[in-house]
């Protein structure tokens, strides 16, 4: 799969996704990470031939999205942020209905949807219908469905949007079980941060429709350089050019009334730093040292913490619905 300049506008001014370059290999899984209302879904639906790009041009499978995106659509599997199992159905006729669309003849479906229960661990209620499903269930059946035709490509939309601890593990070890058996390439997007961690070979950090780093999440930890401390100090006094004066100390920054430091040797600059502040009358309230994350990661790269990223008002409504299906029991 690749992009190049991929773009997308919504009525003339409205930049959705802003001249974005990938390439996704084949057998990997491949992550788009950002807040709502960065850019990923939009990509998505471009690359899956639901939306027809601005600009640019993209092929998934070798097949052109604009020109060939019938042959596009033959090879691939989707699992959507939202619900899209008909709740009146029954499991099985839920994905046998998915195969019906596919063409996929009724001998043949009925055998894969078998396979595919097993594989979600469905198969004492593939009878039993969709409204009496809980979310974790829901999510299965939906990936069930996305695998029905056996795409060599499977984008998953926020796949564990709304469950639970538990049953969002569980999901992580159906799409690793995807990669490892069966050798599926896998392009996913999320806004959980441990989600990318876990799952992703190579991670887009996608913010306001630009791809601002494409790595794997080790080396994009690995190329911040250094370890991270937390500071907090009594007063209103700014410290930042103080500490960014001192020995190891790589780059300062404040946010939210609280210093985050990057420094070589995290554990021999701490107690630098602290006695620093000491002998100029300051008052340390806070610290931590950690080594590199992907919020710190995120938050080099766009001056803001996943967790302070603000949703656009359309996304978060369908953030909401999402939720809503998901506790229903």
């Amino acid at each position: 799969m690749r992009a190049d300049g991929l773009t997308r506008v919504f009525n003339h001014d409205l930049v959705a996704v802003d001249h974005v370059v990938f390439e996704v290999k084949q057998g990997e899984i491949f992550g788009f990470l950002g807040p709502n209302g960065a850019g990923k879904t939009t990509t998505i639906n471009m690359l899956i031939t639901v939306l027809r790009p601005t600009e640019g041009t993209a092929s998934v499978c070798g097949y052109d999205l604009t020109k060939e995106a019938n042959d596009v659509r033959n090879c691939i599997g989707v699992v959507p942020q939202e619900y899209t199992a008909d709740e009146d159905l029954t499991g099985q006729e839920n994905i046998l209905l998915c195969a019906d669309l596919y063409g996929i003849r009724r001998d043949v479906s009925e055998k894969r949807a078998d396979e595919l229960f097993e594989l979600v661990e469905l198969t004492p209620f593939k009878d039993k219908r969709v409204d009496t499903y809980s979310g974790g269930m829901r999510r299965r059946l939906e990936l069930a469905c996305g695998l029905i035709n056996r795409p060599r490509v499977l984008f998953l939309d926020e796949p564990t949007l709304g469950l639970d601890v538990q049953t969002r593990e569980a999901t992580w070890n159906y799409i690793k079980k995807l990669k490892q058996e069966y050798g599926m390439t896998l392009f996913m997007t999320t806004h959980y941060l441990e989600e990318a961690d876990t799952l992703c070979d190579r991670i887009a950090i996608i913010d306001h429709g630009k791809i601002l780093v494409i790595g794997s999440p080790d080396d994009l930890k690995s190329a911040l350089g250094g370890d991270i401390i937390t500071l907090g100090v009594e007063g209103e006094s700014d410290i930042t050019d103080l500490v960014r004066g001192l020995k190891n100390v790589k780059e300062v920054k404040k946010q939210n009334g609280m210093y985050l430091i990057k420094a070589e040797n995290g554990d021999v600059t701490a107690p630098i730093i602290i006695e620093a502040l000491r002998r100029n009358g300051h008052t340390v309230t806070r610290l931590s040292l950690a080594r590199p994350t992907l919020n710190e990661v995120y938050l080099d790269y766009t001056g803001k913490s996943m967790r302070d990223t603000e949703e656009s008002k359309e996304e978060f409504r369908a953030q909401r619905m999402t939720l809503r299906r998901a506790r229903r029991r």
